[in-house]
């Protein structure tokens, strides 16, 4: 069974949804109350994001935080 790096994907589905809407990390981190090298850790996969950081990613994106999960494929 092929293993699935969970925080790169993750990482890279948070950098689309994010670029989709035309956001720098820079403005996400700052509408989330989050440091941008927090935001970019999550991104490059490096920083293994809390369910409560999740959460407050999606509300600022108006999404279900189960949108980050979605699309991953194998």
């Amino acid at each position: 069974m092929k293993q699935v790096d969970v925080k790169a994907k993750f990482g890279q589905r948070l950098r689309d949804i994010r670029n989709q809407m035309g956001w720098s990390q820079e403005h996400l981190a700052a509408v989330v109350g989050l440091d941008r090298s927090y935001v970019g850790g999550v991104e490059r996969g490096e920083r293994n994001i809390s369910i409560e950081n999740i959460c407050k990613l999606a509300e600022a994106l108006e999404i279900n935080p189960a949108v980050l999960f979605e699309q991953w494929g194998t």
